[in-house]
């Protein structure tokens, strides 16, 4: 589909490449998937930098760390005792799987992966595809909110229709390319919150005609 590739040429061109997903490690990137849900990136930054600052930001200490422990790390990120569990879920995946190694772990194919992921208590497709994209790097389009949104207002697709209608759009009509989904998916964030807002703002937007 020519729109996929015009939309993606306009948001680079305006944009500019967005560096996602900001973390120093795989492991560091697969938390803080985990940690966005449900809240803004600056809380998770804060409970990253608990954890970093205890000696914690790691799959064995988060393993050893009870779940209350863990709480009270990520208390900044909210519903903390609910993502403590899902952490933990995370890590002891990681641990019995492939050994606490996020290296391990990338060597499987995505889609082993993936089931594996969505096997995990509190990880739904999107957590999961942002942890194969954005920490193992493989080619794998996130769909969130603001893609379904910014798409079905660009009238691609009807925003009611299911997480894997949207991922197949991108999965079928662009080059399976890890760095070009990383900025998509990243351009299409940063559109949506400087205008395909709920209330959007239409003046000015890269995607204005499209």
């Amino acid at each position: 589909m020519r729109k996929l590739s015009e939309i993606y040429k306009k948001l680079y061109k305006a944009f500019g490449p967005r560096d996602w997903w900001p973390g120093d490690t795989p492991f560091e990137v697969a938390v803080g998937a985990i940690l966005t849900q449900n809240t803004n990136w600056g809380n998770v930054e804060k409970a990253i930098a608990n954890l970093k600052h205890h000696g914690k930001l790691s799959a064995s200490a988060i393993y050893n760390l009870p779940a209350d422990g863990l709480a009270s790390l990520i208390r900044p990120a909210g519903y903390f005792n609910i993502k403590a569990k899902r952490l933990k879920h995370f890590v002891d995946l990681l641990v019995r799987e492939y050994g606490g190694s996020m290296a391990k772990m990338k060597k499987a194919g995505p889609e082993v992966i993936r089931e594996k992921l969505l096997s995990v208590n509190g990880i739904g497709p999107e957590t999961a595809d942002s942890i194969i994209l954005y920490a193992l790097e493989k080619p794998v389009f996130v769909i969130d909110a603001y893609t379904k949104r910014v798409l079905s207002r660009h009238n691609i697709l009807d925003h009611d229709l299911s997480y894997e209608a949207f991922q197949a759009l991108f999965h079928e009509n662009l080059e399976r390319d890890v760095q070009m989904f990383n900025e998509y998916h990243a351009l299409i964030v940063t559109v949506a919150k400087k205008h395909c807002r709920t209330k959007p703002l239409c003046e000015g937007c890269p995607l204005e005609g499209v």
